[in-house]
């Protein structure tokens, strides 16, 4: 037996070399992949290695606060407090976790345990309603080295025994964030506005900005919407080397600094808006009293200086509260406001278009006058009613119409200031649309008349910045015939003159036509901001009044073809003025109608020099449908009244709208009235303060 064939190999060749190509061909997978990771791919891992091993903070900024013209503060940031763990830093030992959180527990009224985490029950910082070891678990499983929120907004006191107790607690701090607070709350909220978290259909627009969702807020409303890139200021930013756990190491780039926000000093008067609102209130109260009904819930009050385009007060009734949006907004209270018919969360004053009624006879008088339609000293016939053939081209035999004048007795032979002193409807229909020979031509016309509308202040919208702000309707032609399908007719333009039919604006239109004329016909720019701060109280922006223009010297346009009044003929290159002796018969007839006209009895005794306009204007809207108040001839109305004083000097003008108030002398007239006091007397006390 040969002893050597125990070691002769029994393997086959070919399995040999199968197995070298086998083994061959695994090192030659590695090495390709190797190649790939380290020399064709490297730039991709080596970044994707920084990126593990750094990690960006971003640092909020402080919002701006928001001032009263006298420093009353309207919005501005407080410390919240909140309980933190930070699950990294817990203690290993599970009784002495347990025992932390025992006296946590008992300490911040939050339970050890409650809740599962789930896709169904997420954390949510504040919000969510979880147990201090679900929160713990939540951190331990995300962010290990980041505070997490158990207990938002403490108290100060809870909040410093909290950080003593804190020495004890490792893991366990305070963190301190800026909270919106609304020290006036619903007050001023519909012009200060409120805040809330960022919407998911924006969040890429604010990412950009560098804000952070889910952390950060932005405006919602009012002057916090409108002015929030000023407010909100620029977010800073950090980058920190992170070890594989997300522990912080160090920085890696010199921090960038958040930039705070800038701080708005208003024209608003806190004193004089509170003044103002309690008058509104009282004299809708005791309208409903007299009644033995509520028929009176919400009305809108504003004043302006027509020198300067100072808004001193803005009342929008009902408001609502901001200071319940201060952490987040309630569910239960926004759905509560947007049910309300009376629409709470809109400013009336700037974004509720409405029929102007007679008030808006300022602008026909101002245009009749300055086109000749009608001398001052010219008497016109003012029956009870007047009966015109409505037509609706010029060869239309028409139909007979009948326009009636609030005095079912009318007022007889009036003369211009006279007319406008009583509002007598019969004499501004003949100004507006023409009658027999008395005023020939059609009188002033629409398309006149949208133009004198302009250039009082009707139609576009102001400008006084806020977001809800609406444009009126100055109704032409064209308009109607694409939105109601049907050509203009005369009569369209007789109810036009007298602030009914497709006539439409806001309060703050209506306002701004009155100071226009207080002004000596200067259109000064309005606003709600009086100067702009930095973040040490200095001021950036100083206020500065902006004239729009003055329809004494600047042309009104009638180059019809180039407005949007449109549907009228061409008149190509007229322009003209308004002669300052229009303005000044307009102030006469108001300051008439205080002194012997439709404010009279309202302004019986008083010792100031006002000057002014009444308003009653019918409408049908779907909540007066809804009560059946549409009889036709007999609508509800609305009450408007606005007035400036002193007449000789005028320092303030303000106009007053209650809401289905009926004739507006006797429900707006004595808010005006009182409202103009109120200013004086304010004004009495601040000189007096001022004495030496």
């Amino acid at each position: 037996m040969n002893n050597t064939s125990s070691l002769q190999n029994l393997l086959k060749p070919w399995r040999i070399v199968a197995f070298m190509v086998a083994l061959g061909l695994v090192f030659l997978i590695f090495a390709v992949r190797l190649l790939s990771l380290q020399v064709l791919q490297a730039d991709s891992w080596v970044a994707k290695a920084e990126d593990n091993s750094t990690k960006e903070f971003n640092l909020s900024s402080l919002r701006g606060i928001i001032l009263d013209r006298n420093n009353v503060v309207l919005a501005r940031n407080v410390p919240s407090y909140n309980v933190v763990i930070t699950a990294a830093n817990l203690p290993d030992d599970e009784g002495a976790l347990q025992e932390i959180f025992r006296e946590m527990s008992s300490l911040i009224s939050i339970p050890v345990h409650k809740g599962e985490l789930s896709p169904e029950n997420p954390y949510v910082p504040c919000i969510s309603d979880h147990g201090i070891a679900q929160v713990t678990e939540y951190g331990e499983s995300a962010t290990p080295f980041e505070p997490v929120k158990v207990k938002c907004d403490i108290d100060e006191q809870l909040a410093m025994v909290v950080q003593e107790k804190s020495v004890d607690w490792p893991g366990v701090g305070i963190e301190i964030q800026p909270l919106r607070e609304y020290p006036t709350s619903s007050l001023t909220a519909s012009i200060v506005g409120f805040l809330g978290p960022i919407p998911a259909n924006q969040e890429e627009f604010y990412v950009e900005k560098g804000f952070v969702p889910a952390r950060d807020k932005v405006g919602y409303a009012g002057l916090e919407l409108q002015h929030q890139d000023l407010l909100a200021g620029r977010n800073g930013r950090r980058v920190e080397l992170v070890d594989v756990g997300g522990q912080v190491l160090g920085d890696l780039e010199p921090p960038i600094d958040p930039e705070p926000g800038l701080s708005l000093r208003l024209t608003i008067d806190s004193r004089f808006q509170q003044a103002t609102e309690t008058i509104l209130k009282t004299e809708m109260d005791d309208w409903n009293k007299y009644f033995g009904d509520i028929r009176y819930t919400s009305g809108v009050v504003i004043a302006i200086n027509p020198k300067t385009g100072e808004i001193l007060s803005m009342v929008s009734y009902p408001s609502y509260d901001n200071s319940r949006m201060s952490r987040f907004i309630p569910a239960y209270y926004y759905n509560q406001l947007i049910s309300d018919p009376s629409n709470p969360l809109l400013n009336h004053a700037v974004g509720d278009v409405l029929p102007a009624g007679s008030v808006f006879k300022l602008v026909t008088g101002v245009g009749a006058l300055n086109e000749g339609v009608v001398t001052p000293d010219q008497i016109v016939e003012t029956p009870p009613k007047l009966i015109v053939t409505e037509k609706y081209y010029a060869n239309d035999p028409g139909n007979a119409r009948e326009f009636v004048d609030w005095n079912k007795d009318g007022f007889g032979h009036l003369d211009f200031v006279h007319g406008l002193a009583n509002s007598s409807n019969v004499y501004f229909y003949k100004l507006g649309g023409g009658y027999k020979n008395e005023i020939p031509d059609g009188g002033l016309g629409i398309c006149r008349l949208g133009t004198y509308a302009a250039a009082l202040g009707y139609g576009d919208a102001p400008g006084v910045g806020l977001p809800d702000e609406q444009d009126g309707l100055i109704p032409d032609p064209t308009w109607k015939r694409i939105n109601h399908a049907e050509s203009w007719s005369s009569g369209d333009t007789y109810i036009s003159s007298v602030g009914q039919g497709y006539v439409l604006s806001t309060p703050l239109q209506v306002l701004l036509s009155a100071a226009i004329i207080a002004n000596d016909g200067k259109f000064m720019q309005p606003t709600l901001v009086r100067d702009v701060l930095d973040s040490e109280g200095n001021i950036v922006q100083p206020f500065e009044p902006v004239l729009k223009w003055d329809v004494t010297t600047d042309p009104i346009i009638q180059d019809y073809g180039e407005t949007t009044i449109r549907g009228c003929e061409p008149i190509m290159g007229q322009t003209k003025t308004v002669a300052p002796w229009v303005i000044e018969t307009m102030q006469q007839g108001m300051r008439m109608a205080v002194t012997i006209g439709t404010l009279k009895d309202r302004f019986e005794g008083a010792t100031i020099s006002a000057a002014g306009k009444t308003g009653t204007a019918e409408y049908c809207d779907k909540y007066a449908q809804a009560k059946n108040l549409c009889i036709p001839g007999n609508w509800p109305s609305h009450a408007w009244t606005v007035a400036y004083a002193p007449y000789e000097n005028p320092e303030i003008a303000v106009v007053a709208f209650v809401y289905s108030g009926g004739e507006g002398s006797s429900v707006a007239g004595p808010i005006v009235r009182r409202v103009l006091e109120a200013y004086l007397e304010l004004k009495a006390i601040d000189s007096a303060a001022q004495a030496p």
